[in-house]
């Protein structure tokens, strides 16, 4: 049996995690930039009606792709984590090995059934007949295995305290290389049917080659560094030598989806949230409702990828710390963390919530219509941000089976709401159904950790950012409306005049934010 490796110092991984995080949000801010204007392309090129089913095909992918990865993307991070820090790296194959090979079977069943069932699908899909449906829906059908080997490997990697992967392939190269061919596509006036969505597919089968090379080669690295010598920790900490038992898959399989399976539906739960509110709108509504939410929604994803840059950059220090039940470490971690992500995320929703309409007229004046849409979910966000990354939290403990009870309420409810409510009220309805699951899936899990581990968000850092944001993006902007109104100049002089002094003001606050963990950026590239 390996031995616990020793405790962390006391800044609990933070010029780590601010490291990662920081390199992170560079890619992050890539893909938000990329994935952006690959929605305005598709709104400013195509009719509302196509714009909807693009919109809505892509939607329904992600959802069979939410499926076919089987939540390995946090279980691979916590198993390789877990085995390094104990000093297993020979258990580090099997456990790729007994994931990769379902999820890729899932994906190309999945894929199969859906290629098969496609015009039963876009019959129940859309509220109105559209030319092109089935060959769009069966075109990005056909990657759905590639991209749950995708995530699923880029995931492992970050087990490996790698985060580079993810900052190459997904965030710089797939979303760069979407936006590249649906603007080609634009710029040749081709078929939004089967064109677009093959334009916006075909990236994922490159970056899934590459991550599975990339994988493959950090298995191997640390495979003959523990031939080379005595097992060691991730901290650099020997731990006692483990005989080198070959781990029998059959063994390994039990032990890893004993504690991925529940996460296998969280996922899928968390994904139709996120999607299937749009691919009801198509339905009950009509592609063009779908187009509008779309737009009005899409904003939001881009204080979403703050969170997800922070989170992967956390997961596997969490996974260390509460593998050696270090929860004053943990809980450093995850105040710091939810600081940081207020401070990033805050002022996108306040600017959003204050000037919803001249930004949704960059996509055009017909998506206007989505303006209640997003000043209500902007501040939803607000409180979900709040609690910082509870699921990433609980997962990292162990408690999977917690996150999927939490998902599955939050998808019932979502998917309920929208049933009930989009019929009578389109888009405003869906937004409510929305914000309900928002407020379930954060608000409950919070309650769990502090229950079980007296664990919560609210630290020093965590207030001081929310006071900032607030004092910087929200009050100025809605002192200023009455007087020079809500037009695009008035949002960019908000904004420029906002981050000048939220920029001031943070400096003034870096060390109740813990921003001095930066300092640690120039040590650890030398490392």
């Amino acid at each position: 049996m390996a031995s616990i490796a020793p405790p962390r110092p006391a800044d609990a991984g933070l010029g780590g995690a601010a490291r990662h995080g920081v390199t992170n949000l560079l890619g992050v801010a890539v893909a938000a930039i990329a994935g952006f204007g690959l929605n305005v392309v598709v709104t400013r090129n195509w009719s509302k009606v196509d714009a909807g089913l693009f919109f809505t095909t892509t939607s329904a992918f992600m959802i069979l792709y939410a499926a076919a990865r089987l939540g390995t993307g946090v279980g691979s991070v916590y198993f390789i984590s877990r085995y390094r820090t104990l000093g297993q790296p020979h258990r580090i194959r099997a456990s790729v090995l007994v994931a990769l090979v379902p999820v890729l079977l899932v994906g190309t069943v999945l894929a199969a059934v859906g290629w098969w069932a496609a015009p039963e699908l876009v019959a129940l899909t859309s509220a109105e007949p559209v030319d092109g449906a089935v060959p769009a829906l069966r075109a990005v059908l056909l990657f759905v295995p590639v991209a749950a080997v995708c995530d699923f490997a880029l995931a492992a990697c970050r087990g490996f305290g790698r985060m580079r992967p993810l900052l190459l392939i997904e965030r710089v190269g797939r979303t760069g290389l979407q936006l590249l061919g649906v603007s080609l596509a634009a710029l040749l006036g081709l078929s939004a049917a089967t064109a677009l969505p093959l334009a916006w597919a075909v990236p994922y089968l490159p970056a899934g080659v590459i991550a599975l090379v990339w994988l493959a080669r950090l298995v191997r690295r640390a495979e003959r560094a523990a031939a080379a010598g005595p097992a060691t920790t991730s901290d650099g900490g020997a731990g006692a030598q483990v005989a080198d038992r070959p781990v029998g898959l059959r063994e390994e399989f039990g032990i890893y989806w004993r504690y991925t399976g529940p996460r296998a539906l969280t996922s899928l739960g968390q994904m139709a949230v996120q999607r299937m509110d749009i691919v009801l709108l198509g339905a009950l509504r009509g592609l063009a409702d779908a187009a509008t939410y779309t737009a009005a929604t899409r904003f939001l994803a881009l204080g979403q990828l703050s969170g997800q840059a922070l989170s992967t950059a956390v997961q596997h220090r969490l996974a260390e710390h509460l593998v050696r039940d270090d929860r004053d470490g943990a809980g450093r971690l995850y105040q710091a963390a939810t600081g940081w992500l207020v401070l990033l995320a805050w002022p996108t929703y306040l600017l959003f919530a204050t000037f919803a309409e001249p930004v949704l007229a960059i996509f055009g004046a017909e998506y206007l219509a989505g303006r209640s849409v997003t000043v209500y979910l902007a501040l939803t966000m607000l409180v979900a941000t709040g609690c910082g990354m509870v699921d990433t939290v609980l997962n990292m403990a162990g408690r999977t089976a917690w996150t999927f009870y939490n998902a599955l309420a939050g998808t019932l409810v979502n998917l309920v709401l929208n049933l009930l409510l989009i019929p009578r009220y389109g888009i405003m309805g869906a937004a409510f159904a929305w914000s309900a699951s928002i407020l379930i899936s954060n608000l409950v899990p919070l309650a769990q950790l502090y229950w079980a581990y007296r664990l919560h968000p609210f630290g020093r850092g965590t207030l001081t950012a929310a006071g900032l944001a607030v004092a910087c993006y929200g009050l100025p902007p809605l002192l200023a409306r009455p007087v020079f109104g809500d037009g695009l100049p008035v949002l960019v002089a908000a904004a420029v005049v906002g981050t000048l002094g939220y920029a001031a003001l943070v400096w003034r606050a870096r060390r109740a934010l813990q921003l001095d963990a930066l300092r640690t950026l120039r040590r650890g590239r030398r490392r």
